[in-house]
């Protein structure tokens, strides 16, 4: 398909020969804007606490800026040659080994994602245990006590069956921008309320005084301030939707204009999600700063704010969860049956393999009890690869000799320093964790 068919072409199209109107801008924003936020707006404040306020303001603005970067250099060779897809673009630069390690590193990303997406709604909605014995109860279970229908393999299942599957089921991404834009409204939502309850704690003289650079100390090593980078990287990585969302738009410029918006705003709520946790927990802060809301707040007030800030990321996550779905059922797809039909237009293929996705993530979710440290992992291998690697080598492999002398310098400088801070995070993370168990 050339570039110019396939501008007006969703990538899965609803039916063979309709006529589909093309995606608006304003609903490209919202689903890169929900893709963007998932669940990385948790741990930002957690990044402050370990770098300070400046160090980690420059780190977000620096990976945006680079992310609208590397999507530029993606769209450009995808209009330039004869593909609609992230893969297709690796395929004719580096053969059948591109697309299999696109393929592979969008997978593993986003099933893990979806795995912890779903970790976190039931931890949200009923609660976990830790190790040492401390039991965190869930919003259900709060409210209602400790009963089996609340329990979190039944929570868990009926959000798959009456939330998650039928956004699922959609064929265009474009038809998930009213739920995107509600994710993206609840994102916002956690952010004021957390705003309110840092100003409220400032005005108390409750708060400490924000670090603005890292504290090095005998806790705290030169080393470890490279572990935040997987958590920033994963946070601004959504390469994965830009063939599925930019191919609904009616232009490709139109594409580039929606992910400019959509980083803009997901920065700015970064920032203030940053600052303003915090600010309300400062050196307590959690690597999941939900943990920081389930305690008693010492007030009515205070406690339904700490539910609503709860439940309102839960919904946030549960309305993410079918944008991931996606371009993960997409590439299974592409990888596993290459010379079938289009996947939407065999309607039981389509509903075989969502079926099994869900059904994977909910038994993995039940399974593994935290995959906070798997997830960080991804954050300096696959997603660190699909946000930057690989979108500098194409512009520097240059298959269609469209990329000039500074496109290369910022493609190699990309890789530089996402291959330096990857293996720095990682040694860094098993030094760690081998001198934990010793």
């Amino acid at each position: 398909m050339s570039p110019a068919a396939g501008v007006n072409v969703p990538l899965l199209p609803e039916s063979t020969g309709s006529s589909t109107q093309p995606a608006s801008v304003s609903g490209a924003v919202f689903n890169v804007a929900t893709t963007i936020v998932g669940a990385g707006i948790m741990s930002i404040p957690a990044i402050l606490k370990v770098l300070g306020v400046i160090p980690a303001f420059a780190m977000i603005a620096v990976i945006a800026v680079l992310a609208e970067v590397s999507v530029e250099f993606l769209l450009r060779f995808t209009h330039s040659g004869k593909t609609t897809t992230y893969a297709g673009v690796m395929r004719e630069a580096f053969g059948t080994f591109g697309a299999l390690a696109v393929q592979v590193c969008v997978i593993v990303t986003n099933i893990g994602a979806l795995i912890l997406y779903l970790i976190i709604i039931g931890d949200v909605l009923s609660g976990k245990g830790n190790e040492g014995g401390e039991v965190h109860l869930g919003l259900l279970q709060q409210w209602f006590g400790i009963h089996w229908w609340n329990s979190r393999e039944f929570a868990l299942f009926i959000t798959l069956v009456f939330v998650m599957l039928p956004l699922v089921l959609y064929k265009r991404v474009e038809s998930l921008k009213y739920s995107s834009a509600v994710s993206t409204f609840l994102a916002v939502v956690f952010v004021a309320i957390c705003s309110g309850m840092a100003v409220v704690a400032v005005l108390q003289g409750k708060t400490q005084t924000p670090r603005l650079f890292p504290r090095l100390d005998y806790q705290t090593s030169f080393f470890d301030l490279f572990t935040a980078v997987p958590v920033v990287v994963t946070a601004f990585t959504f390469h994965f939707n830009v063939h599925p969302i930019g191919f609904e738009l009616a232009k490709a410029s139109h594409m580039t204009k929606a992910v400019r918006l959509a980083l803009m705003l997901c920065a700015v709520i970064y920032f203030a999600i940053g600052l303003f946790g915090y600010l309300l927990f400062g050196d307590s802060t959690q690597s999941d700063i939900l943990i920081n809301f389930d305690q008693n707040a010492g007030s009515a007030v205070g406690s339904l704010l700490n539910g609503v800030v709860r439940i309102s990321y839960a919904l946030h996550i549960m309305l993410v969860f079918p944008l991931l779905n996606f371009s993960l059922r997409a590439n299974i797809d592409e990888l596993l049956f290459p010379k079938k039909p289009m996947l939407a237009n065999d309607n039981k293929r389509f509903v075989i393999l969502t079926l099994v996705l869900l059904v994977v993530s909910y038994l993995a979710a039940i399974a593994i009890p935290d995959i906070w440290y798997f997830f960080q992992f991804l954050g300096s291998t696959t997603a660190l690869c699909l946000a930057f690697v690989f979108p500098g080598a194409i512009v520097l492999r240059d298959a269609y000799e469209v990329s000039t002398r500074r496109d290369k310098i910022i493609a190699l400088v990309m890789i530089i320093l996402a291959v330096v801070t990857s293996v720095m995070a990682i040694s860094t993370n098993v030094y760690n964790a081998l001198s934990s168990k010793s």
